[in-house]
């Protein structure tokens, strides 16, 4: 488990359910300093939002932290240090139920079916990515007989808050389709994620800001050199177009503080 700092360091989404855990592991910890006491009375007030008074009151009347959080809260901390933090809140998705859900495609299947994932979600299901996200991106196209089945997709939308979405392939590096890892099978369904450095390399050229969050978490347990050696081998085409390349010129110095090797 996160504590409490690492947990909200530098992070632009925060699962509700994971800070309540770390304030509680916190709070009753003996010569907190002031800083840490501002960040557990902050991220309560945020909870308390969030949640709302009668989920916030239920959570801390069981919690054996609660006389601690209490007397924190009671302090005369003065101005709110976090006013980020309630704005941050937000239920991540649980790589679980992302497989309860690929396992009642599965089953809604006569034909033996198989698709490759990306994006998000791949590096959710491969335990290298926390955040929010409904949807699962699909490469190219979702398979016909699921497109089809227009009632159990918006039943299981609405159910589980995730949704079939496709890319097209090309936003990928090449050779992407040899690299891929598969899933234990959901029923008929196969389902293959994209290989990480891949998604790393394709969310490298985006300028979108919530690919860069991305990449600051996924370059954590990547090596450099790896990155760089398939940059080079497989985004041939990305780094020739000059948007591209500047798009992942910035990311690299974000990201690392260095210019991009030609």
């Amino acid at each position: 488990m996160a504590d409490l700092w690492g947990l909200v360091w530098g992070k632009p989404q925060v699962d509700p359910r994971a800070l309540a855990d770390a304030i509680e592991r916190t709070a009753p910890q003996a010569g907190l300093d002031f800083r840490t006491r501002l960040l557990i009375r902050d991220a309560s007030d945020a909870l308390e939002r969030h949640w709302g008074a009668g989920r916030w009151e239920g959570w801390l009347s069981r919690s054996p932290a609660r006389e601690a959080i209490q007397t924190i809260r009671r302090e005369g901390l003065g101005e709110p240090g976090f006013p980020h933090l309630e704005g941050a809140l937000m239920d991540l998705t649980d790589p679980e139920i992302v497989r309860e859900y690929l396992r009642e495609l599965g089953t809604a299947l006569h034909h033996p079916t198989r698709m490759a994932i990306g994006g998000a979600i791949a590096l959710i299901l491969a335990d290298r990515l926390s955040r929010a996200t409904e949807d699962i991106d699909v490469v190219d196209e979702v398979p016909a007989e699921l497109r089809k089945q227009h009632k159990l997709l918006e039943g299981l939308l609405q159910r589980y808050g995730l949704k079939l979405t496709h890319f097209q392939s090309h936003f990928l590096p090449s050779g992407w389709d040899r690299r891929t890892h598969s899933l234990a099978p959901f029923g008929r369904l196969q389902v293959d994620l994209v290989d990480e450095l891949d998604i790393f390399l394709g969310k490298l050229f985006s300028a979108r800001e919530k690919d860069r969050d991305d990449l600051r978490q996924l370059l954590r347990g990547l090596d450099r050199g790896q990155v760089l050696h398939r940059l080079q081998a497989t985004c041939g085409s990305f780094l020739a177009d000059a948007n591209l390349r500047a798009n992942a010129e910035r990311n690299w110095y974000v990201l690392t503080g260095e210019a991009l090797a030609p």
